[in-house]
């Protein structure tokens, strides 16, 4: 779904910019912090938390590369609060879910944690995987509020409060290179290409098809490419003539649509696999439509949004009775799922009766079993590693809800048990 994009500009920005945000952080905590107060039932409070609220943050991308996707997590999650609040909210309280638009601009998305950090208990969303860490540091060394991003690098792993939600990106594309070898004849000694974005997210999850690799006896065929890179030609021109017998891509959609249509049009006749980012049900009705309902298929750290689950059909109704207008994907699902998992935390915390933010935090962690109604259980009792290492293969198919079928339930393959994230 969402990744880092390492342009040169962005992250010189970035940087940037962090030298300033945490010298202002540091003067917002000298001044505040997370000041306890206590209700009459006897409930902690802090920073976030009144006797009658308690607000959330949302950094998403409403306006930039990830806009449609940022529009579905953002609207699930609105939708989760609002209809939380009409069940009584939490504790006692009703819920805000306070969303800042950073249009994937480095700069924007580290002012809008800046602004926020003082405002909310933690984060049910932050899109993009160099931005969050960014504000690792601060995070962990003084700030102390749960940010579940909507982001899948290993490099994120080993923060008590920063928490990924599912497979990271290695562990992802280990599952996925299990399915070529289990389902579609890749076998020792063939050649497995791989097209990646340069920076972190590419090349994480290049690390998984390479320990996947030599568990397998296959020999990969790297493909680096940079995120402004739209026409996959010369890419699919090389992965040929290397021989190779099928493909990942760890890139965008965009880059995914090319590759397959590039494959399709050459007669590389090969299956190629994507992460869980590779994908948009839009492109199904694009030229490359035909093709990648054929030979394409892309792994996900959850079930579809029109998976066959009481949750998921009920949230489908839901989502479609309150945007009429908008179309399935499964930004909704991780929206949805981020709330969920924030929301319960809350409840365990209002239960412990301390709503403060290493209240909350101490709550995530007692969740060692939580399965939001998507096929996965999520454990988060242990920072340096991911919530869950299952995966659920899909393939595009246009006749369904969300535009994606199953055609591997949930599981762990041997090569992914073995294997160790590196935490950032």
């Amino acid at each position: 779904m969402i990744h880092r994009r390492q342009a040169s500009r962005g992250l010189a920005a970035a940087l940037a910019t962090l030298v300033v945000l945490t010298a202002a952080g540091c003067s917002s905590k000298a001044k505040g912090g997370d000041a306890t107060g206590t209700d009459a039932g006897g409930v902690k409070s802090g920073t976030g938390v009144t006797d009658k609220t308690i607000a959330v943050g949302a950094l998403t991308d409403m306006t930039g590369v990830y806009a449609t996707l940022g529009k579905s997590v953002t609207q699930a999650q609105q939708l989760y609060v609002k209809q939380v609040n009409a069940a009584g909210g939490i504790c006692g309280r009703q819920l805000e879910l306070t969303v800042r638009d950073h249009g994937y601009d480095p700069q924007k998305a580290l002012s809008a944690y800046t602004e926020l950090e003082p405002k909310v208990v933690g984060y049910a969303q932050f899109i993009g995987s160099p931005f969050v860490a960014a504000v690792k540091q601060r995070v962990d060394g003084q700030d102390k509020g749960v940010v579940l991003p909507q982001a899948w690098s290993a490099s994120l792993l080993g923060s008590p409060y920063i928490r990924v939600l599912g497979a990271t990106y290695d562990v992802e594309t280990i599952n996925a290179v299990d399915f070529l070898v289990t389902e579609k004849g890749l076998k020792a000694g063939d050649k497995l290409g791989h097209v990646y974005f340069e920076g972190d997210y590419g090349e994480n999850a290049l690390a998984g098809s390479k320990y996947a690799a030599g568990k397998a006896g296959l020999t990969v065929v790297e493909q680096k490419i940079k995120p402004t890179d739209n026409d996959m030609s010369a890419q699919v021109a090389a992965l040929k003539q290397a021989g190779v017998k099928a493909i990942v891509i760890s890139a965008g959609p965009r880059q995914a649509a090319s590759l397959v249509g590039v494959a399709a049009a050459t007669k590389l006749q090969v299956p190629v696999v994507g992460n869980n980012s590779a994908f948009a049900p839009q492109l199904l009705g694009t030229q490359a439509g035909p093709a990648l309902e054929k030979m394409y298929w892309f792994a996900s750290p959850s079930l579809p949004i029109g998976a066959d689950t009481p949750v998921a059909k009920k949230l489908v109704a839901d989502y479609k009775a309150a945007y009429p207008g908008d179309s399935l994907d499964n930004g909704i699902v991780a929206g949805w799922t981020a709330a969920s998992v924030f929301g319960e935390a809350l409840k365990k915390a209002c239960a412990a009766k301390d709503l403060t933010r290493e209240g909350v935090d101490k709550a995530l962690l007692t969740l060692n079993s939580y399965d939001a109604g998507f096929g996965m259980k999520h454990d988060f009792s242990d920072p340096k590693a991911p919530s869950s290492r299952e995966s659920v293969i899909l393939q595009p198919d246009k006749t369904v809800p969300g535009g994606m079928r199953t055609v591997r339930e949930p599981f762990v393959s041997d090569a992914a048990k073995s294997f160790t994230p590196k935490a950032g």
